[in-house]
Formats: C-alpha cells, structure tokens, sequence
C-alpha cells in the first residue's frame, strides 16, 4: 500500500514538472521536491526506485537547457550530510549539489562554503574530490575578518585535522596546476584496460599520461574534474587560495610551502601575492621547522622509486614528478635560509645533484645549487656531513670537469671546494693530484675564475700540513714547478703553499720562499718576505729550537743550490759579474742565513735595525769561533771554491753579492763576520784593500762609514812597515781633494785604525806591562800616528759638513781608544784647542743636529781613553752649559756624554763592542782612575735641578736620570739617594709632560738602588710630598723664562702633580706606599722611551719588573685601575693605561675581577668628584659590552637606578657619558632576556622590571623615561614566554605610562575644544597611544598569558579602569581586554564578572571616546562571561536606559548593546528578550537637533534589524516583551520617555495592522492612563499613538473584551484632550479625535464641532482683525500655528463627518456654509485644506443617497458650494487648488448621477460652474484643461 503511495506521488510530481511553463514555476516545483524525491531512492522497491530513475532523467533534461533554474543546494547538502542515508542516495545527492552550487549566486556560495567542507568528512574521496573542486573557485570571493580570532572564522578548522589535509593537499594540486594543461582522456582510458592486463606496465607506470610537472596522474585528474577550470578560471581559484592563507585559515606552518609554490607562478598575480604574503609571514616561519623543509623536499623531488615500508611499489597513478625548474628556483632560496634543510640527508645531496647535473636544469638552477652547497658545508654539523663529503667532492670536481660555459659558475664551484676543504682536511690530505689540477685550471682559467681558484687553494693549504715522506717530497716538487710559472696567482699562491704545508725549519721549503722574495711582483716577494721574516720566539715563551734551520745545513743547501745554478742559464748577470741568483733573491738569502745564524748562536734573530744586529755580536762571535774551530765541513760534493766551512762560504756568499750587487745589510753581515774573529778571518782580506778601497768610495755616506770599519778591522791585523805604508797611503788620500767621498771614507778608515792601534797598544801595555821591548819602535810609529791625528783635526774646519763631521768622528774613535797623541796645550792642534773648538758648536745655530750629536759623543769619550785627560772638568761644565730649549734628543746625548766622561777610564764605552756586551766589560786592571762623579752631582744638585729655567732643569732632569740608571752601582750615586730624589720630585710638578716622564722614572730607579732603611725613608718623603703638594721655589730673575713654549694655557698650579697624586693615593689605599714607585716605573706614556736614545735606557725590562712585584695586589688594583683609564684627565689616562697593559696582560684578568670592578665603579657613579663620576660611567659602559654578566644579575637593578640618578647629573659630560652607559647596559639586558639564556634571562627579567618600571617611567627625567620604555619594548620582544609571570606587574605599568608619558599640552587643547574637535582629537590620541611601544610591548605580554597570571592581572587591571587617569590609560585597558578575549577566552570566563563591573564605571565616562573603547570591550568580554554576569549586566543596561535621564547613560547603553550585536552576537541571541524589545525601544528614540541621538537610534535599529526576522516577525515574537517595556516607558517619570513609549507602541501596532487581546487592552490602557494628567513636551506621540493603534485594531475594538477600552472610553478621553489651551498640542488632539471617529465610524459629531467650529470662527476673526503689539517674529510663528490648526481642524471635520441622518441634518447647513466661506476668504493653504474637507463632506453626505433624498436642501446646499467654488476654479495661480475644486466637482456629479438628484442642481449652479470651467481652456496642465472640458460638456448636455 506505502509503495503505491510513493509512486502515486512521484507520479503527481511528474505531472506538476509536466505543467511547469516557466523556469519560475520548474524552479519552486525542485526546490520543493527534489530532495524527497531523491531520499525515496533508499526505497526497497524496484518499481520506486525505477520510477524516480524516470523523473531524474527528465529533470536533468530540463535542467540542463535551463542554467538559470536554481537547485535546494542548502537542503541537498543537509540531505547529504545525514549520517542515516544510504549511499545511493548520498551518490545522487552530491550529483545535484555539483550541479546546483555552482549555479548560485556568489553571495550564497561564500555562505555555504563552510557546509561544504564539514561535509566531506567520512565520504569516499572521489566525492571529497568534488566537494572541493566546488569551494575551491569560491574562496576567491570570501569574506574574511578584518581581526583574526577562531570565533570570527567563518571556516572553524581547527577541530578538523583531516578535514585540514584534505584541503591543503587539493590546494597544493591547484596551485601546481599549469594553465591550459590537457589530460589526454583517450590514451589513459586505453592505457588503464591493459593496466589491468599487464603487471609489469603498472610497475613502470608507462601506460599513463604524463601529468604535470610536480603532480600525479590521479592529482592532475582531479584539479581538472568534470568541469575543468579556463586558465582565468585557475588563476581566480589560486588567487583564492592565498587570500584563503592570508586570512590565517589554516595553521601558517602548514600553508609555507603553498605560498612558496603560489609566488612561482607564470601569472604575475599569484605570484605577487604570494610574494608578499612570504614576505610578511618571513620573521614567524621557522625555517628549521622539519616538517616544513621534508614537504619542500619531497615536492622538489617528487617520488623517487623508492620502496614504500610495506614493501610495496607506490601505484603509478599516484608517483608524483619533479617539480618544474620554476618552482625549484623559488624553493632553493628557502633551503638556502635553512640549517635544517643542510642535515637533512639523502635529500640534501639529491637537491644538489639535481640542480648540477639534472635534465631540466639551468644556469640560475645551478647557480642556487651551489650556493647550497656552499651552505651545507658552512653549517651541517661535524656528524652530518661526514657522509656528504665524497659526494660533494665528486660532485664539484665533475662540474668543474665538464662544466667551462660559465665563468661566474665554475668560480663558486672552486670556491665550494675551497670550504669543503676547511670543513672535511682528511678528504684532501692523500689526494694532492686535486691540488695539481687546480694549480693547472689558476694558470688556464679565464681572469674572473682565477680569483675563486685562488680562494680555494688558499682554504685548502691547511689539509696538507700533515704530509710527510714521499707526499711531502711530491708537494715540494709541485710548489717548485709552480713558482717559476708566469701568472702572478699562481705564484703567490705557491707562496702560500711554501709557507703553510711545510714546518718553518724545513730548508727546501725556506729556499723556495728565498727565490719567491726576488720575484718582481710586490704580492709575491712580500708574501715571502713577510713569511720569512716572521721572527721566531720574539712573541712566544717557548722554546725556538726548531724554528729555524740550522746555520750551518743551510749554508750548506744555499751554497749547493747556488754552484748548481751557475751552470744554469737561470743565473744572473749583471755587467761582468754573474750570480747564481737575483740581486733581491740573494739579498733575503744572506739577510735569512744571518737570521739562521743569529739563532743559531742563541740569539733572537731581528734582521730590522744594523744598530740592534750590532748588540747580538759578540753572542755570533762565540758562535763562529766554536764553527771554526770544530773544523766542521760541506758535504764533499758542494762547493767549488774549496771552502768547506760554514762560515768560510757564508763570507763566500756575501763577498759575492757584494761585488757584484752592493747593499748595506750585505756590506754589514760582512763586516760583523770578520769583526767578531778577526785574527782568523780578517788576514784573507789583506790581500783585497783595494776592493774594500773601492766600498769606502761608495756614493752612499752609511756604505763608506761601514766599510772604513771594515778597512780599519783588516788593516789593524797587519803591523810594521805594511802597516805604516796603509796609514800614510791613508793620510795622503784624505789630503787629495779630488774627492769629497774618497776623502770622507779614507778619512773615517785613519780614525778607525788609528782607533784600533791605540787600543792594541794599550790592551798590549796592560797585559805584558813591558814597554822596553816596544821601545824601538815606538817614536817612528807614535809620529806617524800624531800626524794623522793631526790631519784627521785639521777637517775639523772644513767646509764641507760631511767631512767635519767624519773628522769629528775619528777623533772620537782615537780618543775612545787611547789618549789624544797631541799636546795637552799650548800653540797649534792641542788637547785644549779641541775641546773648546767642540763645545763652541754644540749651542751654535749654524751646526747641524748631526755635528753636534758627533761632538758631543767625542767630547764624552776622551776622559774615558786618557786617564790623565787635563780637561775633563772644563769639557763636563761646558756640556752641562750648553742647554738650549726644544733639543730633547740633544739633552739624552749629553746625559751619555756626561756618564762617560764622568766616570772616565771604568766606562763601558772603552770596549770593543763587536766582542764584548756592557754587562760583561770589566776595565783594565792597570788602568788610571779619574772619575769626577761627586763633582758632577754637586754641581746638577745644587746649580743646574734648581734653575729658574725650566729647560735647565729639564736638561739636568735627563743627566741625572742617566747618571742613576749607567752608574746604579756607584757609591756616590748610592750616598745621594735622598738630594736625589727630592730632585726628581720637584720635576715632577712642572707643567712640561716629558719633565714629570723622566722624574718619574727616576724616582722609580732611585727607590730600586736603596737598601730597607734607605727605601723608607724615601718613600715617607715621596708621599708627604704628592699628597701635601710642597714645591721647590725657584728663584726669578729677570731673565728667567717662566712658560715654556706651548705651556700656555696649563694650569701652572701643581695640577701637573695631579697624575702622580692619584698614583700616590691608589698606593697608599692598597696600604703599600711604597709601590708608588712601581706606578711611577709603568706608567710611561711618553714618546720618548720608544726612540733609539729612550729605549737605551731599557725601561722595558724595569716595568716588566715592577709588574711582577705588584702581581699579588691585582686583586685591589684591577678595579681601580680599570676606572682610571676612562679618566677625564689625558694626563692620568695615559699614565693608567700605561699600567693596565703592564700589569694585565692576561685578557681575561676582567672577567675575573668582574665583581671587584663593578662594585667599585657603582659606587664611584655617585662620587663628589665630577671628574670619578665621569670616568665610572665610561668604564661600565666598557665593562657591560661583550662579556656574559650572568654572575651580576643581582646588581643590575642598583646600576640602572645609579644610572638614571646620573643621568640628572649637573656637569653636562657627565650626563653624555651616564647616556652612553645606559644606551649599553639596555643592549646588554635584551640580550640577556633572551629565551635562550634559560634561567639566567628569567632572573634578569625579574631583576629588571621593577626597576624600569617604577624608577626608569616614573623618572621626571625625559631621557630616563625613553630610554625605559625603549628597553621594555626590546625586553619584551627578545623575552618572548619568560614574560609571563611578570605580565600582572608589567601591563598595568605600561598602560598607566600611556597617559603619563603623552605631552600635556593635549589635555589643555582637548580642553579648550568644541565638542567635534574634541571627539577627533582623542580619537587621533587614542590611536597613538595603541600604535605605541609601551602597547606594542602589552600586545607582546598578552601573547603569553594564561589562567596562572589572570588572577594577579585582572584585579590590578579592573583597578585601573576605575581609577586610571588618561585617556590612553583607560582606553589600553579596554584594548588589552578585547585581547584578552581573544587570547585566552576560556582562562577568562571567572573573571570577566570583575571585569564587567569595571568596565560599567568606563561606560560612563563624560569623554565619548573612553565611553566608545569600553563599550566594545564589553562587547567582546561578553563572549567569555558566565550568563549571569550577562544577564546582570544587561538588567543594568536596562535600568540605566529606562530610569536615568542624562544622554550619557542611554549613550553607554546603544554603544554597549551594539557592540555585542557585532562582536558577540550568540550573545545576543542567547539574550535577545532582554535586549531586542531594549533596542525596539531605543529605535524610537525622539531626536534632539543633536546628531549624538540619532547616532543611537541609527546603532538601535541597527541591532534590531540585525537580529530579527524582518521587523514584522520580530515584533510577533517578542510582542509580551516589547509591550512590557513601552508600558513602563509610558509609566516613566520623564516626558521623553513616555513620548518614545508612545512612539514605540504605534510603530507595534502600524507594523503588525492587527492587536489582539489582551496585548490591545493593555496597549489602550497604557496610551489612556498616559493622557490623563496636564500637557507636557511630547505627549502629542501619545495621541498619536492612540490614533495608530485605534486605525490598525479598529476591528477588534467592536468586540468587548475584559480589560479592553471600549471605543466610547478611548473617545471620551480623546476629546477631553481636544479641550486643552495648548494651541499646538490641541492640533494634534482634534486630528487624533477626527482618526479614532473615522476608524470607529463613530458618531460624536456634536461634541466634535462644539470644540472645533467655534475656533474655526474664531480664528477667522482674529485672522482679520487688527494685530496684536508683539514683535514680528513671535507674529509670525504665530501666524503659521494658526494656520496649522485651520488646516487641521477641516481635516478632522471632514474625517468625523458621521454616517448618521440625524446628526447631518442638523450640521450639514452650516458646516457648508462654514467652508464656502473659508474657501472665498482664505490663503490657498487653507484653500486646499477646505476642498479636501469638502471631499470628505459631499462624500459622507446622505443626501446624495436617493434613499435620503431632499431636494430642496440639497439644492440650497448645492447652490451655496457653486458659489465659493468658482473661485477656487478660477485660481489661476495654484494648481493644486484648481485641482481639487475639480475633484470636488467631479464627486458631487458622480453622485446627483447615482442618485437621479439632476434637478437638485439649477440652472444658476450650472451657468456658475459652466463659466468657470470655460476659464480653464486654456490651463498650463492638460490634464486639467481635459477633465474641465469633460465636466464641461457633463453639464452643458443636462441643459
């Protein structure tokens, strides 16, 4: 029976399709029944399910022609989602919905989209497959919230996971799918039959079309559907999915790899938004992420066929491509920031091996391949790559074989093998033929290549720093070969392979480098020279035994070497000399092998100064005496010459290069190396005087000096007659003046020998104390010997400079050596003569600096070789007299002189010094003592220390500081301590720095030299001196000079003490007096000690000294120390600093005194000094930089509150330095809030806070208050997470700073503005206050807040919302709620009560702006509230809106009400009769003529309309509760509210045109009970209301009802009101009466007309009499109520006019006669107001009816409306009345027609009414002129 049921139905809507003509008609009949018509598919019944097969196929007929017809899809979707339908009838279902959504409009597909993805859940795939081919194309079109929050989704995802998936891999296919792509359907339809035939197609898969690069067969087939998309089609539905991605739909980590796709597209639309998109998600993607680098992997490479872990093979249909080399050139960029993406192995090589040697790759490709792997060895760990090694290796080297096309690439291929190398050295060590082939490419490569090449082989050197045998031979031998090649990279980089692969012993290697330093190239001698000249153990402690090659094998190597390239042609020639190699090679050979040597003989080698060579001379002579004498030989191979012995072909070598090239350093290795051996190597020069005669006529003045020496060293070996003949030879050749050089070297070569004879003679005389046996030959010789120092003196004048000085010089060598053999006085060259001749120059202006250097050394040197010197006091006054100003290096040079000549005969400048050092000279035992220095320190001491000229007592400065350092050990020296010192001291308070240097390095020396009891004493004297300020007084004269030059402008008032005072205090603070001397010995800062003359004085070695003996009170120095290298004071500073680098030479001296240093700088930072305050701020912001400060966390509080103090200081270089601190100390704690730094950076989170934020904002000092916020921010955007438990402190501060830190000048403006202005105002401040920092760090905090830190925050916050003062203050608060409802809205819920209540305090506040912020935090806070927190709050709205009367409440209401609509608006459904008959109240609020109150009306409707069912339904379904309200607002005590009662209530019953009880009853009763009582503003709207409601329920009114008005009840209140004086409340009384009696149909014209008629009359008269004394405006407001109320009152006449006999008989007379008159007399207002009035009368009159006939009255009625009624017809000017009359007359013959009344109408009333409708002929409106003629031709035709 049910069956014949069902296919009755189908039947019968097959039968209504049948009918359907229109798509209208076809579309209802669908909509109505293809979703049952479908479910009777789940029949049981074949016949059913047959007969709906039947209708469906003629459905989809129909359909198909019609794409307009729209399908249920809603319901379909609904139907198909039900978990109880079969999938038969799911199968059909989804077919209607593919057909049916894309047919509706956008709109409604936005709408649904979110349907469609819930209802992929649990379908098959394929269906899954056709749900999102239909969403895909619609989320191009989408909405999305402008906030992202979960709840303002509109897809809520994040509960469906799968569902995620599903949709991120579709997008993925759409988003690889290229445009106008076609799938060959025939090919596959074949190729999937023999699919199934054949196994072993399927495993290669060959069978199937080729998909799209990057994508499957099956992935392909199912973008392109059964509706494949048009290309533009595809580039919409893209463009949508990014939009859908921007809109944080989906997690952003699953979306990467889509954008990254999406911004390689070939449309420059998708790709440019993806583009951005990356761009602005770049700082939130991890891109270390593994999930996100393995996608990117595994697209780039698709599906290697790789086994699957069960085993078995993925089908083919589903093996995914290799992307394209488009997408591939987007994805590498990523790996390339990725340190994940370089561990990730096999993919890593596989991307790599792709991108060199793939088929589809290009230059670009290959270029990012590189670059990757450039990444990959910077950073995969140690582990990790070890497995990658060879296939990189292989890799590059294979691209670098095949590769040549470009260059740019083959130098970043070079260049990754270079860092390969550095990364993996074992990979390289064995295989040097890499390294050949590289060499080979440096030499071949094009320009730009070769620079990489370079690199490369520059990175690899140190992988071949372990070889040893054969390799090492293999590596010599390739260096070698490539060091004579022509292209300079390629040398130089030999150079560094020379350098680095071998250990710097290794002699082949140190050859190769020799020749290298002759190359012509300046990159490749200076390379070699710079390696060979890297002097060993001059830096290091240890030992350098083996860091240089033995003398002797290198002699030996050098000299084989060198016979082997004479035979050669790579020898050098030049003139006629050859040489083995070139003159710069063989230059840095013999200068390397006097290095070899030097070392050799346990000396640092230094191959810089021949001065300093000169001091290891006698070390290198022991040396070559053991050589010579051990006899050792050259292999017997070597040498030519004969000459087996190191030294022998050492001196074979230099003779040589010498000879044939020349050169200084050459000329003095020779001489060094016969001089320190003379009796052995010196006689084989005898034979070659004349060639070193040719040397002493070198052009160069140091050559000849030079090889004079060398002359005098061979000469003196010889004696007797050959030496006689040398010395005259000599003397005649000085004499020749030919020449001024052969003159100046022979010259230099008499002093020397002559020099070195007396010194023989001497050294002879004391050991064999025998002068008998010498006596016959001494007078020939000593003859011989006065006459050349004869000639040598007669130079002394000369002209020439260059000759005076070399005459001055030799007889300073001669009287050095021995006494002057010349007369002591008298006539001629005497002993006198000289001295004075040599004083006179040293002040003369006319010498030079030179000369007078030279005579005063002479001058110094005779009382040291004549014991019996007869002027030796003369010669030292007239030193010490010779002071002039400005000749510093003079005044080191006369302290020498004076030591020498003071001490005469036992000075160590008697020595020979190429055999003996100072320390080990002893004087002669025989020698003749004539020491004067008592006589020298009395006259320094008591004369020249106290002059009134300071450059006296400079000079005198410097003798004594040389006299105590040459003569410690005197006795005179020891026994003057004290006159000493006190000498030194009152140096040190003279304003020149060099004075106070020199007095305080003697005072240091003078401390050393005493014993216990002598070094007390001292040091009580020193201090009392420094700390009481005593000076010594110095006597003026009148030719004193009191300023030094340039001491202009220094304080002359012992602030020159000032350095040495702070020494003495930090001294005497340590308790160690004493070690004043110590400071003083460290602290030279002077330029001085660092040239030739200071250095002398060996300070160095002192201070090295010193700073051990302080080394235990490190502890106590360091600190203070460290302060004063920042000291205000340069003075200071640099003597400071001077001690820090001796004292702390350890770098990490800093970090262990940490503490100390700190303590002591924290509490200087407030010390009385300006000057301590200055230099601490320097020193910590020195201190904070680049150290880890975990172990002062603690104090970190203390230095910024210090700091902040300073930063107020009163000096202004204070504040900067103060500024500069804090500026590092912010850096310095942002680094360490950093996440990273675990425990430590959540300590000094809560270290930091409070200070910053009590101290640091709350600053009155603007840069404090900067700086803080500055570092809270930063704090907060490192400190991420570890903000949370502070956020309770750290928010409300922030947002209190808001107000607190905006400029006061915007209160007092918003003060003084309009209320427009205002409201702008605070709405461009409340926008600064969010965009700001101290906002931008609470947005930060919120990120990480949760149910732990709620408690503390939310009372604090509510506290503030009550209390806080500011705008910005109160509007952050509210900000931070709506974030909070965001961030953790479940954490909230128990705290939003709180938060409620405070937020009602904000919702009042007078200014609009603070009232709008909290009104749409409440809007969002009731998202997470409990419901009886909403409920209470929406009772308080509602008490506050019916009850309070000031405009702020009801403001606080709209506001608060609409922002829940928006942004809670389940909410408000939840609560919607609570608050929609509110918002129906609010609607109906009265406008004032502010805008403010329409605003709210608009936010009122805005909620109503929102959340109704059109406002008709709406009313339905809340009708109780809207009743309710407008009952009590009818009962309020205000006139405004009542009226908007009444207003609301009228609305109700126009828009639902029918009450029925008992809602009519309590309407009326309410209207009623608001009527009784006096007139007030607005209870018009009441009687407005009452005529509504009456017009719309009229009906119900005639039934009686309990509780219900009747009719006569509403009338008699109603008409009591028409009574009222009020002129213009009255109006609206009889209009309303006139309503009710027209709706009721009630007859109450009596009592009607007793009200109106007489005002009518009334009016009329007073219209016409005279007017009234007030003023003209008053007159005229007047005029136009009056006028109102006539027209009014005809109106209400012509609506009440009655349907009852009786009472028109009575009234119709005069009423007529009433309105004729009005209508002759009146304006044409009034007019119009009479003839619509007339409308009604003539309409409702019973006399018309035939029933009620009485001719005669209504003829006299008739006649009396003709009459008025012409003129209204010949108004000319009015149209409208024209109009009117016209309708009036049509009326009244309309109805004498119905009533057969024709006669009734005379004669005369047709010739009236004729005439005037003649006048209308010609009317402007032809309407007019036709209906005349028509009414015209009416009445004619009665005639």
């Amino acid at each position: 029976m049910y069956h014949i049921d069902c296919r009755d139905q189908l039947e019968r809507v097959f039968l209504r399709l049948g009918h359907a003509e229109t798509d209208e008609q076809l579309q209802n009949i669908i909509s109505k029944f293809l979703p049952p018509v479908l479910l009777k598919l789940s029949s049981t019944q074949e016949g059913v399910r047959k007969k709906v097969m039947e209708l469906l196929v003629h459905l989809n007929k129909r359909i198909k022609s019609r794409p307009k017809i729209q399908l249920p899809v809603e319901t379909l979707l609904v139907q198909y989602q039900d978990p109880a339908a079969v999938s038969f009838v799911t199968n059909f279902t989804i077919i209607y919905v593919k057909m049916g959504y894309p047919r509706l409009p956008v709109e409604k597909q936005c709408e649904l989209a979110p349907t469609l993805l819930t209802a992929m859940e649990g379908k098959p795939q394929p269906q899954q497959d056709s749900l999102m081919h239909l969403l895909i194309p619609t989320l191009f079109h989408m909405k999305y919230p402008v906030e992202s929050s979960k709840s303002a989704s509109p897809f809520n995802l994040a509960e469906k996971p799968k569902t995620v998936q599903l949709l991120l891999d579709f997008m993925l296919d759409v988003l690889l799918m290229p445009y106008g792509y076609v799938l060959n359907e025939s090919q596959s339809r074949q190729n999937s039959s023999s699919a199934q035939g054949s196994s072993s197609n399927s495993g290669g898969g060959s069978g199937i079309p080729q998909p799209p690069p990057g994508m499957s067969f099956y992935a392909a087939k199912r973008v392109i559907g059964d509706n494949p998309w048009t290309p533009e089609q595809l580039e919409q539905c893209k463009l949508g999915i990014v939009k859908f991605i921007e809109a944080e739909q989906v997690p952003e980590l699953e979306a990467v790899l889509h954008l990254v796709i999406a911004s390689s597209d070939t449309r420059h639309s998708v790709a440019t938004a993806a583009d951005l998109e990356l761009k602005s998600k770049q700082s939130l993607i991890d891109w270390n992420n593994p999930a996100i680098i393995n996608k990117m992997y595994k697209v780039y490479l698709g599906d290697i066929p790789l086994k699957t872990k069960e085993g078995a093979v993925l089908k083919p249909e589903l093996k995914r491509d290799p992307v394209s080399t488009r997408v591939k050139l987007k994805i590498v960029p990523h790996l390339l920031r990725s340190r994940q993406a370089a561990e990730t192995f096999p993919a890593n090589i596989q991307v790599v091996y792709d991108g060199l040697f793939g088929t589809n790759t290009n230059s670009k490709l290959r270029t990012l391949s590189l670059q990757f792997v450039h990444h990959i060895c910077i950073t995969c760990p140690e582990i990790k790559i070890k497995p990658l090694g060879p296939m990189l290796l292989n890799g590059l080297t294979k691209l670098i074989n095949e590769y040549k096309e470009d260059p740019k690439l083959l130098s970043m291929a070079y260049s990754a093998v270079g860092k390969l190398s550095s990364r993996m050295p074992h990979l390289f060590t064995k295989d040097i033929a890499l390294v050949q082939q590289l060499f080979e490419a440096l030499c071949k490569e094009e320009p730009e290549t070769r620079l990489a090449i370079q690199e490369a082989l520059s990175m690899m050197v140190g992988a071949y720093s372990t070889l040893e045998g054969a390799q090492r031979t293999l590596m010599e031998a390739l260096v070698a070969s490539y060091l004579i090649k022509p292209e300079v990279q390629v040398r130089q980089v030999a150079v560094k392979f020379a350098s680095t692969v071998f250990p710097s012993d290794h002699i082949p290697s140190r050859y190769l480098l020799l020749l290298a330093a002759g190359d012509p190239r300046e990159e490749v001698h200076g390379e070699a020279q710079r390696v060979l000249r890297c002097l060993p153990g001059r830096n290091r402690k240890e030992s350098t035994s083996e860091q240089m090659p033995s003398f002797p094998e290198m002699v030996y190597y050098i000299q084989e070497k060198a016979s082997h390239r004479m035979k050669t042609p790579v020898k050098y020639m030049t003139g006629t000399t050859v040489l083995p190699f070139n003159p710069a090679a063989f230059g840095e050979i013999v200068l390397y092998l006097r290095m070899c040597l030097a070392h050799s003989a346990g000396v640092v080698p230094t191959s810089q100064s021949l001065a300093d060579m000169q001091d290891h001379a006698p070390a290198i002579g022991r040396y070559i005496r053991t050589l010579m004498s051990s006899g050792q030989t050259a292999p017997s191979s070597s040498n030519k010459s004969g000459e087996t012995n190191p030294v022998q072909i050492y001196i074979g070598l230099l003779q040589q290069l010498l000879a044939g090239v020349g050169g200084l350093p050459v000329m003095y290795c020779l001489l060094e190396a016969v001089s320190v051996y003379p009796e052995k190597l010196a006689t084989k020069f005898v034979d070659k005087t004349e060639w070193i005669k040719s040397l002493m006529n070198s052009s160069k003045e140091e050559m000849r000096e030079l090889a004079a020496l060398f002359y005098s060293v061979v000469v003196s070996t010889v004696s007797g007659n050959e030496l006689k003949s040398m010395i005259e030879q000599l003397i005649k050749t000085t004499k020749d003046n030919h020449s001024p050089e052969i003159q100046h070297g022979s010259l230099l070569a008499l002093g020397f020998t002559v020099g070195r004879y007396l010194a023989k003679k001497k050294m002879r005389m004391s050991e064999q104390q025998d002068l008998e046996r010498n006596a016959d030959t001494l007078p020939d010789q000593e003859e011989l010997i006065q006459s050349a120092t004869e000639t040598i003196g007669s130079f002394l004048d000369s002209t020439s400079p260059l000759l005076a000085i070399a005459a001055c010089t030799a007889l300073g060598e001669i009287g050095r050596n021995g006494p002057l053999p010349i007369p002591s006085e008298g006539s001629g060259f005497t002993k006198l003569h000289l001295v004075e001749s040599l004083l006179s120059r040293i002040p003369s202006s006319k010498e030079t600096n030179k000369m007078k250097e030279r005579a005063i050394q002479t001058l110094g040197y005779f009382p040291v070789g004549d014991g019996d010197f007869p002027h030796q006091k003369l010669l030292l006054q007239g030193l010490m007299d010779s002071v002039e100003a400005k000749q510093i290096e003079l005044q080191f040079t006369i302290g020498e002189a004076i030591t020498s000549a003071a001490i005469g005969t036992s000075s160590v400048a008697a020595r020979d010094a190429w055999q003996v050092t100072e320390e080990e000279y002893t004087p002669p035992a025989g020698a003749k003592v004539n020491d004067v220095v008592p006589w020298v320190l009395d006259v320094i001491l008591n004369k020249h220390i106290i002059s009134p000229n300071p450059h006296v007592r400079q000079a005198a400065c410097i003798w004594l500081l040389s006299l105590v350092r040459k003569l410690s050990t005197h006795k005179e020296v020891k026994s003057h301590l004290k006159e000493i010192q006190s000498a030194f001291v009152s140096v040190l308070s003279e304003n020149d720095e060099l004075s106070q240097d020199v007095a305080s390095k003697g005072l240091g020396l003078v401390y050393e030299l005493g014993n216990e009891q002598d070094q007390q004493e001292l040091v009580s004297t020193l201090v009392e001196t420094l700390m009481t300020g005593k000076r010594v007084k110095h006597e003026v004269s009148g030719e004193t000079v009191v300023f030094q030059g340039g001491a202009l402008g220094k304080t002359p008032d012992g602030q020159g003490l000032s350095t040495y005072k702070e020494l003495c205090s930090l001294a005497s603070d340590l308790s160690q007096p004493d070690l004043v001397y110590k400071f003083m010995n460290l602290a030279n800062h002077h330029a001085m000690w660092n040239s030739r003359k200071g250095a002398a004085f060996g300070f160095n070695v002192i201070a090295t000294r010193a700073g051990e003996q302080l080394a235990p009170f490190l502890p106590q120095l360091v600190p203070r120390l460290y302060r004063y290298q920042f000291d205000p004071n340069l003075g200071i500073r640099q003597a400071m600093t001077s001690i820090w680098n001796a004292l702390v030479t350890d770098k990490s001296m800093v970090d262990k005194y940490l503490k100390e240093i700190l303590q002591d700088l924290v509490k200087n930072l407030t010390s009385n000094t300006w000057r301590v305050r200055e230099s601490s701020c320097l020193a910590l912001n020195d201190l904070l930089r680049g150290r880890p400060l975990d172990d002062i966390i603690d104090k970190l509080p203390e230095i910024w509150e210090t700091l902040f103090r300073v930063q107020d200081d009163i000096k202004e270089s204070v504040r900067k330095a103060a500024e500069l601190a804090l500026k590092t100390l912010s850096k310095v704690c942002v680094k360490m809030c950093d996440p990273a730094k675990g425990a430590a950076g959540q300590r000094t989170i809560a270290a930091l806070l409070p200070c910053l934020l009590d101290k640091g904002m709350m600053s009155p000092v603007t840069e404090v208050r900067a700086l803080s916020i500055n570092t809270l921010v930063k704090i907060s955007k490192s400190a991420g997470a570890m903000l949370k438990p502070h956020a309770p402190k750290l928010i409300p501060a922030l947002l209190e700073s808001l107000s607190v830190l905006e400029p006061q000048v915007l209160n007092y403006l918003s003060l003084r503005a309009t209320e427009q202005e205002k409201a702008a105002m605070d709405s461009a401040r409340l926008s600064a206050a969010k965009s700001s920092p101290m906002m931008e760090t609470i947005n930060m905090c919120l990120q990480y807040l949760d149910v732990s830190v709620l408690g503390e925050l939310v009372p604090r916050l509510c506290e503030l919302i009550r209390s806080g003062v500011g705008l910005g203050t109160k509007g952050g608060c509210a900000s931070v709620i709506v974030s909070l409802t965001t961030q953790c809205p479940q954490d909230l819920t128990p705290y939003s009560g709180k938060l409620m209540s405070a937020l009602l305090s904000g919702l009042t506040d007078r200014n609009s702006v603070i009232q709008k912020s909290c009104a749409f935090a409440m809007g969002h806070l009731v998202r997470t509230s409990r419901d009886s927190s909403t409920e209470k709050l929406l009772q308080k709205l509602n008490g506050w809106y019916m009850e309070k009367e000031e405009p702020i409440y009801k403001t606080s209401c709209a506001l608060t009400i609409h922002a829940i609509g928006r942004y809670s608006p389940d909410v408000l459904k939840n609560h919607a009769k609570e608050v929609l008959p509110l918002a129906f109240l609010g609607m109906h609020e009265i406008a004032d003529e502010e805008k403010s109150e329409k605003e709210e009306c608009n936010l009122w409707t805005e909620v109503w309309q929102e959340n109704v069912p059109g406002s008709f339904g709406g009313i339905r379904l809340y009708l109780q509760e809207l009743i309710t309200i407008t009952q009590k607002a009818l009962q309020s005590q205000s006139w405004k509210m009542k009226a908007q009662g009444a207003i609301a209530m009228a609305s109700i019953a126009k828009q639902t045109s029918s009450l029925v009880p008992p809602y009519l009853g309590m309407i009326l009763t309410a209207l009623l009970q608001g009527l009784a009582g006096r007139t007030w503003a607005g209870k018009e709207e009441l009687l407005k209301a009452i005529a509504c409601v009456v017009t719309a329920c009229s009906a119900e009114l005639e039934k009686s009802v309990p509780n219900q008005p009747s009719t006569n009840e509403i009338l008699q209140a109603v008409l009591k009101e028409c009574s009222k004086e009020n002129l213009k409340y009255k109006i609206v009384a009889i209009s309303c009466a006139a309503d009710v009696l027209k709706a009721t149909k009630e007859d109450r014209f009596q009592e009607f007309s007793d009200i109106v008629i007489p005002l009518i009359k009334k009016n009329s008269l007073e219209s016409s009499g005279v007017r009234t004394t007030k003023n003209e405006e008053e007159n005229e407001k007047e005029k136009e109520l009056q006028l109102e109320y006539l027209l009014g009152a005809f109106e209400s006449l012509g609506k009440a006019w009655p349907r009852n006999a009786e009472t028109q008989r009575c009234y119709r007379q005069e009423l007529c006669k009433l309105m004729c008159e009005r209508l002759k007399l009146s304006t044409w207002k009034v007019q119009l107001g009479v003839l619509q009035s007339m409308n009604a009368f003539f309409q409702g009159l019973m006399l018309l009816e035939e029933e009620h006939a009485d001719p005669e009255a209504l003829a006299e009625i008739l006649l009396e409306t003709c009459k008025s009624i012409t003129y209204s017809l010949e108004n000319k000017t009015y149209s409208s009345v024209r109009t009117e009359a016209l309708s009036v007359i049509e009326l009244l013959l309309k109805k004498l027609e119905e009533s057969k009344q024709w006669e009734c109408l005379t004669s005369e009333c047709r010739v009236l009414l004729i005439e005037s409708l003649a006048t209308m002929e010609p009317d402007s409106r032809p309407e007019l002129q036709e209906k005349a003629a028509l009414l015209k031709k009416t009445l004619e035709n009665l005639e």
